[in-house]
């Protein structure tokens, strides 16, 4: 009792410090005040008021309650006293103790021992946990097996074994389990089991060793793929797995009649590993859904092959009418009849289905394909592909009766009228293509069949594809002008002659041109389209048949006289191709370049009299500056070197006197061919200087110009630094007159590496770079003549000043097969002679690079590629073509002499 009251003190206490945490309050305080409030309203009052609002605010006068108060405490005391005996009665231990607080096992105190009234037949009928849901009843399991210990397990096997040693039990070896579980059937002895395993350990072991040495003869390879095959599933995934599961068995309960759901929970548990079970699902999902196909198909792809005939066996007397499970069916038989037998079932059940027709008739051999197609036609009569097939097989005759059978059961198909088409043009009935087709367009028209422009035009690429060129023709001939503006027809025809050439659809946009120039025959952009793809993808007859009717359509444009002309020539008619020249004379009398081509094929065949008198001619019917050039040309090779400056002197320069390339042929001839004195240094000179004064701004004469200079020790006429001097000063003032000119700072800077200024040659090289930041020619020697530390900078500085320049890709090829990076400078160079075909010094570098490096076949690629582009500018490539020695070469003599020199020069580094 006195450890109560202390307790209840110490209570008290607490709780007042709980209320109180500031400690008791001094007499007459009143909270507030000091702030202006307190108990009473007047606040004029002041402090002096609070002594009388001492005590409670709910005491009465007497400091007494009234009776509602004590009322009031009276109906709290009664509820606080139902609390605290329902506290008692939860937290009581049986023996009258009231702890303050008790083990969550105390609070189950009294349901436990309620259960000792329960009898064994209540206990029996308590049901199993599981999902007891209004809408889907979880079905009770009929037999509920216990698992029992190892310990009755093991007396069960002895009492059994004594009872087979005494005779006592029929059935030797088993013994039937009669406990509480009731377990079915017959259990196998466990020792029985135990040598059963031994046995097969010892099996495995046997195996994997050799019986005489003892070696192990398991392939380590196989071993180790074996291993990595087995798959170790994670936490994660089996996280992943378990919730899989969880959702899919929660979809199959919400709608069971759902199959995708059952295929999708087996294939979960085919992932995870456990094949069974997932075979276990979907058959339960076929007789849940046994009219869904899918969830039949998944069961027989899960099962071996001889259950997975009998599961499709049951889908297909389930759903007789499903496509799918009889091809699968067809699908696991090994055998033709097995699978013919299986396709015609189904064609019994599905005769009009498509699929099932096509799938026994690739079965079948022609004669028998041809049966079934003539059945499958009158069952499927909307089918194309079989009526096509019919027709294909059938004779010529018969074809023709099945493919109007066709149209008249699908008048609105065009594959069938293009069908009979092509079959005319098999038999060589050309003529009636064309009327054919025209008759379908026609048809299609009036059936409200929309067939578009386009769709034609890809028809007609797929009949040539077919080996219909003619179907082709007559496609193109009745449908490309359908829904193109008059305004629009040239421009569109040419565009869907290009797109179809690129396409390698020739005879298709060969025919799209003559229906282009049968509508437009006068215009040349046409004619040299059909030109170019005559030449490119036709023969040598087609082609001179074009060009024959462009020069008919066109006589006054020379380049169709001149093109045949030079295709006869080059394919050996010499004959001939003086006759097309003839008829170009007589229809452009005054024409430069025929006359030019006159004479090239008189001087090329060797006729030097001939061309003599041609040109002659020439320069009294026709003259231009060109004529009396090559007059001085001819001469020249002929080494009549007084004629040739005669007639530019003379007559030349007197008619042509700004035609630069005249004072340039004279100086070379005074320089180079002739005798090497100051007489004929001071010819030369004379010519350059005429030149320079009437084509200042020909900046090929201002190089030569400084050329000759440069070599005037040569000559006799001073020094080698004199000459120097001399040609420095003539590039500077070419420099003034034509500024910013990359080809002048090229040759001042050549000119000092030549005369052995490098530093000097450096500078200008900055100062060019200053004037002409984008030039390729500049950049190009930048990248060669730096040192080698240094190349790599200057060529990633130049491609990004010129990305796409050929000279600057060819440079930075160069460095890279320096540097023994040849798959790179292949790839580079390849870049370079894509750019400017034209540019012949890219053909050089890259046939060099396949002479040093590459293989036969490449450096014959080359040859053939070059030949074809022709190339006719570029430093090097001008350098050995322009040599009067190399002018009766061909391309490629061309391409390995200069080639040559730069495998020499790179011998000499």
């Amino acid at each position: 009792i006195q450890r109560a009251q202390q307790q209840e003190n110490n209570d008290q206490q607490q709780d007042q410090q709980q209320q109180n945490p500031f400690g008791q309050a001094p007499a007459g305080y009143v909270a507030g005040a000091g702030r202006g409030f307190g108990g009473s309203s007047n606040t004029d009052s002041g402090p002096a008021s609070a002594p009388a609002m001492e005590g409670s605010l709910f005491v009465g006068k007497d400091g007494q309650f009234d009776d509602e108060d004590d009322e009031a405490d009276r109906i709290y005391d009664a509820i606080d006293e139902r609390m605290n005996s329902k506290r008692r009665k939860h937290t009581d231990d049986g023996n009258g103790n009231n702890p303050g607080s008790s083990a969550i096992g105390d609070q189950f105190r009294e349901l436990k021992q309620k259960l000792a009234t329960v009898t064994e037949d209540q206990w029996a009928a308590i049901p199993d946990v599981g999902d007891y849901s209004l809408r889907h009843k979880q079905k009770r399991r009929e037999d509920v097996f216990t698992p029992l210990t190892d310990s009755l397990l093991e007396s069960r096997s002895k009492a059994n074994a004594d009872s087979t040693a005494s005779g006592q039990n029929p059935m030797a070896g088993t013994t039937q389990v009669m406990d509480g579980t009731a377990t079915a059937g017959y259990r196998t002895n466990l020792s029985g089991l135990a040598e059963a395993r031994s046995t097969v350990m010892t099996m495995s072991l046997d195996k994997m060793s050799d019986s005489v040495s003892g070696q192990t003869v398991i392939d380590p390879k196989g071993y180790l793929t074996s291993l990595s095959n087995t798959k170790i599933a994670s936490a994660a995934e089996v996280g992943d797995v378990n919730k899989a599961r969880l959702l899919l068995k929660s979809v199959r309960d919400t709608n069971p009649k759902h199959g995708p759901g059952w295929i999708a929970a087996a294939r979960v548990e085919e992932a995870a590993g456990k094949t069974a079970q997932a075979r276990k699902l979907v058959m339960e999902g076929c007789e849940i859904c046994p009219d869904n196909e899918d969830v039949w198909l998944e069961a027989a792809r899960l099962h071996p092959q001889d259950q997975a005939k009998t599961i499709l066996a049951a889908a297909a007397r389930r759903m007789p009418s499903s496509v799918k499970i009889y091809l699968r069916a067809a699908d696991l038989e090994q055998h033709d009849y097995a699978k013919k037998a299986v396709l015609r079932k189904a064609l019994e059940a599905n005769p009009n289905s498509v699929t099932l027709w096509k799938a026994a008739i690739d079965l079948e051999d022609a004669e028998d394909a041809r049966v079934l197609l003539a059945v499958a036609v009158e069952k499927v009569p909307h089918s194309v592909e079989m009526w096509l097939a019919l027709a294909r097989l059938e004779t010529y005759e018969n074809a023709r009766k099945v493919l109007n059978q066709a149209r008249k059961s699908l008048p609105a198909e065009r594959a069938i009228w293009i069908a009979a088409a092509k079959l005319e043009e098999s038999q060589n009935h050309v003529e009636v293509v064309d009327r054919i087709v025209d008759k379908a367009v026609r048809s299609l028209d009036k059936h409200d069949a929309i067939v578009t422009r386009t769709q034609w035009l890809k028809e007609a690429e797929a009949a040539e594809g077919a080996g219909a060129p003619s179907t082709s023709a007559a496609i193109v001939k009745c449908t490309v002008g359908r829904g193109v503006d008059d305004e629009d027809r040239m421009r569109t025809w040419a565009d869907d002659a290009s797109a179809a050439s690129s396409r390698g659809a020739v005879a298709t946009a060969r025919a799209i041109l003559a229906h282009g120039l049968a509508a437009f025959p006068t215009k040349r952009g046409l004619w040299l389209q059909a030109v170019d793809l005559e030449r490119k993808h036709g023969t040598a007859s087609s082609l001179d048949e074009v060009l024959a009717a462009a020069s008919e359509r066109l006589p006054r444009t020379e380049i169709f006289w001149l093109v045949r002309a030079k295709e006869k020539w080059l394919a050996g008619d010499v004959d001939k191709s003086r006759g097309i020249l003839t008829e170009a004379f007589k229809a452009n009398p005054d024409s430069e370049p025929v006359w030019l081509a006159a004479v090239k094929l008189e001087w090329e065949t060797g006729e030097i009299e001939r061309a003599r008198v041609l040109l002659a001619r020439a320069r009294e019917r026709a003259p231009t500056a060109r004529i009396y050039m090559k007059s001085a040309l001819l001469e020249r090779e002929c080494q009549h070197f007084d004629e040739a400056l005669k007639l530019l002197e003379d007559e030349g320069l007197q008619k042509y006197p700004t035609f630069s390339k005249m004072y340039m042929m004279g100086g070379q001839i005074c320089s180079e061919d002739m005798m090497k004195d100051r007489i004929n240094l001071d010819r030369a000179r004379k010519f350059y200087q005429r030149g320079l004064q009437n084509c200042p701004n020909s900046v090929v004469l201002w190089c030569l110009a400084s050329q000759l200079e440069e070599r005037v020790a040569d000559y006799g006429a001073g020094s080698a630094n004199a000459g120097v001097t001399k040609a420095r000063s003539l590039l500077e003032l070419a420099r003034l007159k034509n500024a910013k000119n990359p080809e002048l700072w090229l040759e001042a800077i050549r000119l000092e590496r030549r005369a052995g200024n490098e530093k000097l040659a450096v500078s200008l090289m900055a100062r060019a770079l200053q004037e002409c930041p984008s030039s390729g020619l500049l950049l190009a020697e930048n990248i060669s003549t730096s040192p080698r530390v240094e190349q790599k900078s200057k060529s990633a500085d130049a491609i990004k000043r010129r990305p796409d320049d050929p000279c600057v890709i060819a440079a930075v090829a160069a460095l890279f097969a320096s540097e023994r990076k040849h798959d790179k400078a292949r790839k580079w160079f390849e870049r370079a002679v894509k750019l400017d075909p034209d540019l012949g010094d890219s053909w050089v570098k890259l046939y060099a690079f396949e002479l040093d490096v590459g293989t036969k076949n490449a450096q014959e690629d080359v040859k053939q590629r070059s030949v074809a582009a022709e190339p006719k500018h570029g430093e090097l490539w001008c350098k050995v073509s322009k040599a009067m020695s190399n002018r009766r070469k061909s391309t490629v003599e061309h391409l390995e002499a200069a080639a040559q020199n730069i495998l020499e020069k790179m011998k000499l580094n």
